[in-house]
């Protein structure tokens, strides 16, 4: 069993750094939570450096836009790096290639970023002409299933594209309500056999970027040992966290709201009663914890100082 705490400062004096998820953690969505900013702002206070690590196929600027916006407050984080940060960089490396995308046809921002860099957007083509495909989501994010894409999907494993997704989540809570996510479909294209490249956590280089970060806030080197993640995925937050060395806090009203608590709240009050959460089942997380074969070293209902 992960150690249960009811606050972070039980384990705040053993850590240098705090790596916090966004989605889930600091907010659902719809509104940000009060009391999980005042947590990473009091951890910033005794000294501390907390980077914001979001699965989000955005560039860090438009997340922290989007956290202002539902409340959000700049004193709970010296940076933000995102999965749309790196995905970014690896548009870059295949400058010149002409892309596939998958997802909706506003999503516009990763080739706003790449054209500032470069002068000009990524090129964009059919799959039968396609170097690469980009995945930053669903094309209608609240009506389609995984499923929706498989005729896309074959005709692209036919061609042999490799399959870039900008966000390796496979659903998210968005207002009390589970909708999925591009790393959804990058399984399906996986279990064909293709060839998928994963932009953002559990994989490294989103970690490697928020360490290049957290090492500039603090002014030197933070020892591995003196991160500390936190989460409410376990296999994105707490796998990453686990493969990178870190010592994690999973959060367990976030996703897994729905396993690890006696009484769920409706879907419908979530954002009225957005930071009130109900009794954690300790028997369900023993059994959640064995079955995904990873221990978290803490766990916590919600963010709280």
């Amino acid at each position: 069993m992960p150690r249960l705490i009811a606050g972070l400062s039980e384990l705040a004096e053993g850590y240098d750094v705090v790596l916090s998820d966004v989605w889930g953690v600091v907010h659902n969505g719809a509104v940000a939570f009060d009391a999980a900013t005042e947590a990473l702002s009091r951890f910033r206070a005794k000294g501390g450096a907390v980077v914001l690590i979001t699965n989000s196929p955005a560039s860090s600027r438009i997340v922290a836009a989007q956290f202002a916006e539902l409340g959000g407050r700049g004193e709970a984080y010296d940076a933000i790096v995102s999965s749309g940060d790196v995905t970014v960089s690896l548009l870059m490396e295949r400058a010149g290639q002409s892309l596939f995308h998958i997802g909706a046809a506003e999503e516009t921002g990763l080739f706003e970023e790449v054209a500032a860099l470069r002068g000009e957007a990524p090129r964009q083509a059919p799959i039968e002409s396609a170097d690469f495909v980009l995945c930053t989501g669903f094309i209608d994010f609240w009506r389609e299933t995984p499923q929706d894409y498989d005729a896309r999907l074959k005709r692209i494993f036919e061609r042999g594209l490799d399959f870039l997704c900008a966000n390796p989540d496979l659903v998210v809570e968005v207002d009390g309500v589970l909708s999925y996510c591009a790393g959804a479909i990058a399984d399906r294209y996986q279990r064909l056999g293709g060839k998928v490249i994963q932009a953002g956590k559990p994989f490294a280089p989103i970690y490697e970027r928020a360490l290049d970060l957290a090492n500039a806030a603090r002014g030197g080197k933070v020892r591995r040992s003196r991160v500390l993640a936190i989460g409410d995925a376990m296999r994105t937050d707490i796998r990453g966290a686990a493969e990178q060395g870190f010592d994690s806090l999973l959060v367990t009203s976030g996703i897994h709201r729905d396993e690890l608590h006696r009484d769920e709240l409706h879907r419908d009050e979530v954002h009225r009663r957005a930071e009130e959460v109900d009794e954690l089942d300790v028997a369900a997380l023993r059994q959640f914890v064995e079955a995904a074969g990873l221990r978290p070293t803490a766990a916590i209902t919600r963010l709280i100082w």
